[in-house]
């Protein structure tokens, strides 16, 4: 089907359901960010690939939205004819829509896709929201993959840290020092971190999809397909986890009648909280109450964070000094490929956290940017070349991006300036010292101060937290200019990637990853500061001496001379000699 005729096939179920419009997020039944084929129907109606997006099908008019990120892609990859392009911050969906349908329009939403917060913002809007049984994007998608069935696997204490006993015990209180009875737990990262388990359900986060209730006794009914469950993963969630297929779910939230049950209403499908209603039970909002535990990382997985990332940083620095010799005779895609290849090498390695994104010259622009076959160019001489890539280990997570000049000349002066008033961003957050219960808003402006001094920004966060092997985008915490409940906490595993890009020219952004741990002060208060455990040398080249202040040059030499005696002896001699040459202190030859 053309995407014309699929959206032709999508009105058409419209006027069976007599609906003005439809919504269609980039969603699944958990509301994630990466989501499995049978998931993507964004994708298949309208060709955008990005991982966050809606789009609005009316009768006569439709619309596709994504953030700063995705700008770019979206104009790349939809229909300009079918489609309205808009940035979901400038151009709100609520508003487009009731602008185009009218006040009290019939809008139809899948429940299962849309939180019941993101469902309200409509109705707030003025339309008048119909939950339908049956999505029609589903019923015109005629050859949509079936769900994916991987096994579920149990994940060793000796990596998690902690029981999954003990885990259950602590938030099962918690939920009974809150009067709640039952918390719904949507989220497969949390399912995953409270039961010790791990999945291969999605590419690139090791997810076993299903759906829990977690009692405040401790005990579990866990909601996956029965058979993707191995003896060896029965034994290991014990007797207090009962297992029962999905389509068991609507029986067991109809036995909740009169109970007290926990629900995030920002986080969970709204079909959720709509059948709770319907069963009789007390529906009270809370935050998933395993999502702050799960960030902050117990010793085991902080050691595991430093281990893998330590190994992490040997495919990289691999990688870094194959690059040397890439321009001209290499790809985006054939540089990713080799990227990937050296992280294959390394022990305890399960796959990308991501699919890297590899942008060379005005690729590097479009901050998401994944590189096809149609879209692939060579890597040329005389440009930057931008590579965001991460691994998942056994024992941890990682994601770092660094922004390379392909020489041979000299780099322009203009992009020196860029690239350093980056860099003096990172260096603001690594070398931070902030006091408890400091929000990430208050953290952002730091890594961008530089970069609005000459009249400079970036659209997208500095941060955002990383799970351990678990999903390379973890909440609650981010460092970016939302303002979100949860505030940093000991423990904490965050990004650190202030950019810019000059759209058709250049991407450039330096991303490493930070642990939160207590600062040794005499401060009546506790204060805390950044561990950063990414390992790999900031591009020399690219720096522009001048406008670095004594202090962050001491800090990038000893970050350098940290990389070199901790990676170059895993190097071979090649290699060896071209990371110390790399990391050499500023202003050597």
């Amino acid at each position: 089907m053309t995407y014309a005729e699929k959206i032709a096939a999508v009105r058409s179920e419209l006027a069976k359901l007599d609906l003005t419009g439809f919504l269609v997020p980039r969603s699944d039944e958990h509301l994630g960010e990466y989501v499995p084929p049978s998931a993507e129907r964004l994708a298949w109606l309208t060709g955008f690939t990005g991982s966050a997006g809606l789009a609005a099908v009316l009768t006569s008019d439709a619309a596709v939205w994504s953030d700063g990120r995705y700008v770019l892609q979206l104009a790349n990859e939809t229909d300009g004819a079918i489609w309205t392009r808009l940035h979901v911050a400038e151009n709100p969906p609520p508003a487009w829509v009731v602008g185009k349908a009218g006040q009290g329009a019939r809008i139809g939403y899948d429940p299962w896709l849309m939180s019941e917060e993101a469902v309200a913002r409509f109705a707030d809007a003025g339309l008048t929201m119909v939950a339908v049984a049956a999505n029609p994007v589903d019923v015109a998608w005629k050859d949509r993959p079936a769900p994916p069935m991987a096994k579920v696997l149990p994940h060793a204490l000796a990596r998690a840290g902690v029981a999954s006993q003990e885990k259950r015990e602590q938030i099962g209180r918690a939920l009974t020092a809150d009067k709640q009875d039952v918390a719904v737990l949507t989220d497969p990262a949390s399912i995953a971190w409270l039961l010790n388990i791990r999945g291969g359900d999605l590419e690139y986060a090791p997810f076993a999809l299903g759906f829990a209730l977690l009692h405040a006794d401790g005990g579990v009914e866990f909601f996956v397909e029965p058979e993707k469950i191995s003896d060896e993963t029965r034994a290991s969630l014990g007797n207090s986890v009962a297992i029962a297929p999905r389509a068991a779910l609507p029986a067991a939230i109809e036995g909740l009648t009169g109970r007290r049950v926990r629900l995030d209403h920002a986080g969970a499908p709204a079909w959720f909280a709509q059948r709770l209603r319907e069963a009789g039970a007390i529906v009270v909002s809370g935050a998933d109450p395993c999502a702050l535990p799960k960030a902050c990382k117990n010793p085991v997985e902080q050691q595991g964070a430093r281990d893998a990332q330590a190994r992490d940083a040997v495919a990289l620095c691999r990688f870094l000094h194959w690059l040397t010799g890439a321009a001209g005779r290499e790809t985006e895609l054939s540089a990713a490929a080799q990227l990937l290849k050296f992280r294959s090498e390394i022990e305890g390695f399960a796959g990308e956290s991501f699919a890297a994104i590899a942008g060379a010259g005005e690729h590097g622009a479009i901050i998401h940017y994944y590189a096809t076959p149609q879209t692939d160019r060579a890597i040329n001489a005389n440009e930057v070349f931008l590579i965001d890539s991460g691994g998942q280990y056994q024992d941890g997570t990682t994601d770092v991006t660094r922004t390379v000049w392909m020489g041979p000349d000299a780099p322009p002066a203009e992009l020196r300036g860029q690239f350093t008033r980056v860099l003096k961003g990172h260096i603001a957050i690594a070398t931070l010292v902030f006091p408890e219960k400091t929000a990430g808003v208050q953290v952002d402006a730091l890594a961008r101060q530089y970069l609005w001094q000459a009249g400079l920004d970036y659209d997208h966060g500095t941060g955002h937290g990383v799970g351990s092997f678990l999903s390379v985008h973890e909440g609650p915490v981010s460092i970016s200019t939302h303002l979100r409940p949860a505030t940093l906490a000991e423990g904490m595993i965050l990004s650190n990637e202030p950019g810019y890009y000059r759209v058709g020219h250049y991407g450039i952004r330096l991303e490493n990853l930070l642990l939160v741990r207590k600062a040794a002060t005499d401060a009546e208060k506790q204060f805390f500061q950044f561990d950063t455990l990414t390992l790999a040398p900031f591009d020399r080249r690219l720096i522009d001496l001048s406008l670095l202040s004594a202090g962050e040059r001491d800090w990038l030499d000893r970050y350098h001379a940290r990389v070199l005696a901790e990676v170059g002896p895993a190097l071979a001699d090649d290699a060896r000699s071209w990371l110390e040459y790399a990391c050499a202190p500023v202003g050597t030859a």
